[in-house]
């Protein structure tokens, strides 16, 4: 946990990586946790495996629909979507802001019908892997490459100070502090990870 010398208030705009840690996909992140920790049932387990279970099967449907541009171009106008001019996936359709998947099922019957057995709470999580899938790639790359740095050597004593780039909060405990490590600085009170990404940057120049 990161000390405080203070009251310490945690901004949504501060958590480490947020995209990841979002509110509609706290039952598939924690449940396995706490199951193994004896503070979920065995059924409350089965659940949330059956929905990522329906989540797969839903992305799936979704990568396999095929759509002919004689079926779709119409509906594309009406929503001021670029025409398609070629059989298109229903994934690369919904990767598209404007075009939401009950609106395309409402559209194409037949993918409705594929999507019926599996929960709105599944379709949820797939749009929502679907239209953000760029930054959910982009933040699970830097969690990893955060790992991977986690015993990454500080040396020396560094002159935070002089590193304009870096909050000004950032500054002061870098400097009383002096970590040793990238893993430690980043587990410091007022360090976001924006900083500890600057810190990289410097470090491996």
């Amino acid at each position: 946990n990161k000390g405080t010398e203070e009251p310490y208030r945690m901004f949504t705009s501060r958590a480490e990586h947020r995209i990841l840690l979002r509110q509609d996909n706290a039952d598939l992140r924690l449940t396995p946790l706490a199951h193994a920790l004896g503070l979920a049932s065995d059924e409350r387990l089965a659940r949330v495996q059956q929905k990522e279970a329906d989540t797969a099967a839903v992305l799936q449907v979704l990568e396999k629909f095929g759509i002919e541009p004689a079926t779709i171009n119409g509906f594309l106008a009406e929503r001021g979507s670029a025409e398609i001019h070629e059989k298109t996936r229903a994934l690369n359709l919904l990767r598209r802001p404007n075009i939401e998947l009950a609106d395309l099922g409402a559209a194409l019957p037949e993918l409705a019908e594929k999507l019926a057995p599996f929960s709105l709470e599944a379709q949820e999580q797939a749009i929502i892997r679907t239209k953000y899938e760029t930054y959910l790639q982009k933040e699970q790359q830097q969690a990893q490459r955060m790992r991977e740095l986690e015993d990454f050597e500080i040396r020396g004593r560094l002159n935070y100070g002089a590193m304009p780039a870096l909050s000004h909060e950032a500054r002061e405990k870098l400097l009383k502090i002096q970590p040793e490590t990238l893993g430690q600085a980043s587990r410091i009170s007022g360090v976001s990870p924006a900083d500890v990404s600057v810190l990289m940057v410097y470090l491996n120049r």
